[in-house]
């Protein structure tokens, strides 16, 4: 830490002989960077529960003929879920299986008895907000995050040729009818946007993967585009408003439930104005240890030359198969944060965070740390003494909108007859129709 200069801290905590073991500028403040990313990930697991699952729903107004006709408008509602996409871009992006795809969600709709759409598919992303990047850049696109914000985003937010205030919710729509055109259920009155009247029923719904992989395929590879979502998510679900400010609020609120007061304004620590202390980070982790959801978040950080970030470093040292960090990069400061099971079987809780020299210069001394804290055996067991109760283990975790449901029934035909209701086949107010394929690209953050 002498070599890393004056703006530069660290904390590294015994959780299992509860002592500490080395403290240098603690409790000063830095922009976390990435670290940021354990704050957003420790209020997701508590307030949505680690196998929570976030939805992309179709919505009906109308009635269904008993030739499987359905008369009215279907809305497709975008319930926050980062990974819906196309199998191809799943697949190829988070790996097989790994998100919701707008075949499965035809598919669904076709089980449900629909074979023609009198009437349009309207995106609906009414559960965030239009803006579409974080604080860094006014909350407009950011390249950083690698992807379009919306509660309805199709690959990341591609949006394709469609254009106006709600691009990203007109091109999901297109695609899921052209999903649907390839399970065999045909949309006579085009693609829109708008918002799903309250009275409009479920028809079909497909799932993300559950919190605990979502936090996975946030954390290893350190995405953007995933805390930045999540972060939103949690101002819809918990926050009153589907912004990146209420989602923030929320995490700050639940942080501070376990005595740590930081200062968060986005999901994924892209902004300077995030700030936290290497010893709260440390905290943090070490009260995740005796709690039930060490494992989930444990899981979900990067493992020294083998996965993510950290994929290229610490190879052939003792870090390797006992330590999991999360790291953090910007513009002159880099952090490291995570967990060792040392060699004398202690789990020790460490945060590094370096400001104001290379990165290059501090990943050599973060790797350097990090391979001793691996190495370390003072002679103790471990075990001793006993911890006291974790605070994240008292607080309640949720199951409330993302509950599993069960799987839509078939509705039942009304007859052979045109709507009953009021929508028929033309769309709502302000509707957008949406533009040819495409997508969106951005640079790591």
């Amino acid at each position: 830490m002498a070599l890393a200069g004056p703006d530069s801290g660290a904390y590294v905590y015994d959780t299992s002989a509860r002592r500490l073991l080395f403290e240098s500028r603690g409790d000063t403040p830095h922009p976390p960077a990435s670290v940021e990313k354990l704050y957003t990930s420790t209020t997701a697991l508590i307030r949505f529960g680690p196998t929570a699952q976030l939805p992309t729903t179709v919505l009906g107004v109308g009635t269904l003929d008993t030739h499987g006709v359905w008369h009215g408008n279907l809305y497709l509602h975008g319930g926050g879920d980062p990974t819906f996409g196309t199998t191809a871009f799943i697949n190829a992006t988070y790996g097989a299986g790994q998100g919701a795809s707008a075949s499965q969600l035809a598919d669904a709709l076709r089980r449900a008895g629909i074979r023609r759409v009198d009437g349009k598919l309207i995106g609906d992303e009414s559960l965030f907000d239009s803006l579409r990047g974080g604080p860094t850049t006014d909350y407009a696109t950011d390249p950083e995050v690698e992807g379009v914000l919306s509660a309805l985003a199709f690959n990341r937010g591609a949006t394709g040729n469609a254009t106006g205030l709600h691009a990203p919710a007109a091109y999901a729509a297109e695609q899921v009818a052209a999903a649907l055109h390839t399970a065999g259920v045909t949309v006579t009155g085009g693609t829109g946007t708008g918002v799903a009247p309250p009275a409009a029923t479920r028809l079909a719904e497909v799932r993300s993967p559950s919190l605990s992989t979502l936090l996975r395929l946030m954390d290893t590879p350190s995405d953007n585009y995933f805390a930045e979502t999540l972060v939103k998510d949690l101002g819809a679900y918990f926050g009153g408003a589907g912004s990146t400010a209420a989602g923030a609020a929320v995490v700050r609120a639940t942080i501070a439930q376990l005595g740590i007061h930081i200062s968060v304004v986005d999901g994924s620590g892209l902004s300077r104005s995030d700030q936290t202390s290497p010893d709260q980070v440390a905290t943090l982790l070490t009260d995740y240890v005796d709690s039930p959801l060490y494992g989930v978040l444990h899981d979900a950080l990067a493992r020294p030359a083998q996965t993510g970030t950290l994929a290229e470093r610490m190879g052939g040292s003792a870090a390797v198969g006992r330590c999991v960090a999360k790291t953090g990069t910007l513009d002159f400061v880099s952090n490291l944060a995570g967990w060792c099971k040392a060699a004398g079987g202690h789990t020790l809780a460490f945060a590094f965070f370096n400001d104001g020299i290379d990165v290059d210069t501090a990943h050599a001394l973060q790797d350097a740390m990090t391979i001793d804290l691996a190495r370390y055996d003072d002679g103790t067991p471990a075990g001793t003494p006993a911890p006291p109760p974790s605070l994240l283990a008292t607080l309640t975790t949720p199951t409330g909108p993302l509950a599993p449901t069960a799987p839509t029934a078939p509705i039942t035909p009304t007859g052979p007859t045109g709507p009953t209701g009021p929508t028929g086949t033309s769309g709502p107010t302000g509707a957008e129709s949406a533009g040819s394929a495409g997508g969106t690209g951005g640079t790591s953050g």
